[in-house]
């Protein structure tokens, strides 16, 4: 078995998701690839399946985090040791996954976010998103006490300790932004950000996609900073508490 699982969270991704696959398996080819097919209506686990990928069905549409929830309990239970996680949608560019594992196979950080901001790729969010990552950016790079450029990013990549962590139950089943950047940090965590090339979503029907939708900006924001006050609040575990053997 590899020591590295690629999760892909999706739902109503059948267009993306196969490239998808193909892109992963070209950057990352001895990694096990697991698409967590999030109560999609469509065709996603069929052409996930024909892809190559192994499949984890929820019964029904659980939310993003409680996706990525799924896929860190399956890469703890089946003893991976690194983990990257990747948009069903396109969005982001399998090629960045080695830059992303970079930092954690050297050992100077737990977790790598890719950022869509390091560099010039003529990328441009959502309005809402752009609010969000302006605002939460800010404020958890204020908690955090170094600068946090993309707190909204999903192309991720974990070590060990740092997915045993994200597999608790206080883990959020919705948005896992800011607040989750937070709760790592306050945890002991390392975090860095690197470079990485993001493109718009092939699917703009996407569920995920939408959770930033210019409909609901109000709410994202409203959410997040509860979220956010509630995690400062909170006594959080320290990740030797969690992974003592670390």
């Amino acid at each position: 078995m590899s020591e590295m699982v690629v999760i892909i969270p999706a739902y109503n991704e059948e267009r993306s998701v196969a490239q998808v696959i193909i892109g992963v398996q070209k950057a990352v080819p001895t990694a096990d690839i697991v698409v967590i097919n999030d109560g999609s209506q469509d065709r996603t686990a069929e052409e996930a399946s024909r892809a190559g990928a192994r499949i984890l069905d929820h019964p029904y549409n659980m939310g993003y985090g409680a996706a990525l929830q799924t896929g860190y309990k399956f890469a703890l239970e089946n003893g991976y040791r690194y983990l990257a996680q990747i948009d069903a949608d396109g969005q982001h560019d399998p090629e960045y996954i080695n830059e992303l594992l970079a930092p954690i196979l050297e050992g100077s950080a737990d977790i790598v976010i890719g950022s869509r901001f390091l560099m010039d790729n003529g990328y441009r969010a959502p309005f809402a998103k752009r609010v969000g990552m302006l605002v939460f950016g800010a404020l958890t790079s204020r908690i955090v006490g170094y600068h946090v450029t993309d707190p909204t990013s999903g192309f991720q990549a974990l070590n060990r300790r740092a997915f045993c962590y994200c597999a608790r139950d206080c883990y959020p089943t919705d948005f896992a932004d800011a607040d989750v950047l937070i709760m790592l940090h306050r945890a002991g965590l390392r975090i860095r950000e690197v470079a990485v090339r993001m493109y718009p979503s092939l699917n703009r029907k996407s569920r995920y996609l939408n959770m930033y939708s210019i409909f609901t900006p109000a709410y994202y924001l409203f959410k997040m900073c509860l979220l956010m006050f509630v995690t400062l609040l909170r006594r959080e575990q320290s990740v030797q508490e969690v992974v003592p053997e670390w």
